[in-house]
């Protein structure tokens, strides 16, 4: 059982195989015995849900605490708290995506389910990617801090329009490409049926595909901000990727709660994009200062009352403001 013990990305083999099988677990648990037939999730189911992974996700770092060091669990903890709250804007665009093909709610989870594997393989490619170039030139680290800046002064200017999805390029060319239905098929991703021009069966693609292809491209494109934020905090590929997946576990439980909710979070794009400063300038700021790096404990700080901050003040203003279910008002 030596092998085992081989060292793969910084972490013990066994590491690794441990932590895809809690994964898996997790998946199965949710797909085959909880959800195993479609149904709405409301928002005390969600909130449950998601304080169980929430719940897992930070006992995972006591365990990277016992195996890599107080450091090590401080750093994967500023990485789980980052990619969480750096993914509620990915929240909005979902909600967005289910409404413009109008999804019900009781197969809108097993979309988000499915849209996880796409996450857990993708992001690992990232990040090995990621980690493997910032191994061989280290000055790459200074790129992604530049970008983060940049990512983060951009977003506390811009203007807060919705998403288009009818305009989106990649659903311009599946529609183009592709055969898709006009119409749900109950919870189906494929669906056979004759084709009009030459009557013989022909395999089409339903709208709740064309959701779950949007929903993984749009995750892509908010890991390209969420990765080198966290690879600004620390380069183990290990810390990297597990305080992604356990974040986005989670973010997909609560889903159905915020969903209703994120439009009473007027300030926290503010407060995420003074996080994405922060954690960029960070790294210019241990050189000037002739530090390895800020402390992790005071990385982790800052992070939270920065994104404490956004939350709490974004609730007082709109504490008014009635809840929206699938974009409508509620009382």
């Amino acid at each position: 059982m030596d092998f085992l013990w081989f060292d793969v990305q910084g972490a013990a083999l066994w590491m690794w195989l441990t932590f895809i099988a809690i994964v898996v677990a997790l998946l199965a648990l949710d797909l085959g015995v909880l959800h195993k037939n479609s149904k709405e999730i409301g928002i005390r189911e969600s909130l449950l849900m998601s304080g169980f992974y929430m719940t897992l996700g930070v006992l995972f770092s006591a365990f990277v605490w016992s195996q890599f060091g107080q450091q090590a669990g401080i750093e994967y903890l500023t990485g789980f708290v980052i990619e969480k709250s750096l993914a509620m804007d990915n929240i909005f665009v979902i909600a967005m995506i289910f409404g413009y093909f109008s999804i019900p709610r009781q197969y809108q989870h097993r979309v988000l389910l499915y849209g996880i594997l796409g996450v857990i393989v993708l992001r690992g490619i990232m990040i090995a990617v990621g980690a493997a170039v910032v191994e061989n030139y280290g000055w790459m680290l200074y790129l992604f801090a530049a970008f983060l800046i940049i990512t983060g002064i951009k977003m506390l200017f811009s203007s807060s329009e919705p998403y288009d999805v009818e305009n989106n390029p990649i659903l311009k060319v599946l529609r183009k490409r592709l055969p898709v239905t006009e119409r749900l098929h109950g919870e189906r991703f494929f669906v056979r049926q004759a084709d009009p021009a030459t009557g013989k069966l022909k395999t089409y693609l339903t709208p709740l595909m064309l959701a779950l292809i949007l929903i993984e491209f749009a995750d892509l494109i908010f890991a390209m901000d969420s990765i080198p934020a966290i690879f600004a905090i620390t380069t183990d590929p290990f810390i990297v990727y597990t305080s992604n997946i356990f974040a986005i576990l989670g973010l997909r439980a609560l889903y159905f709660a915020l969903a209703a909710l994120i439009h009473r979070f007027a300030y926290l794009k503010y407060a995420l994009s003074v996080v994405l400063i922060f954690i960029g300038s960070k790294i210019f700021l241990a050189d000037m200062l002739g530090l390895a790096k800020i402390p992790p404990l005071v990385s982790l700080g800052v992070t939270l009352a920065i994104l404490a901050a956004g939350i709490v003040g974004s609730l007082w203003a709109t504490r008014n403001t009635p809840a929206e279910i699938d974009g409508e008002p509620r009382a």
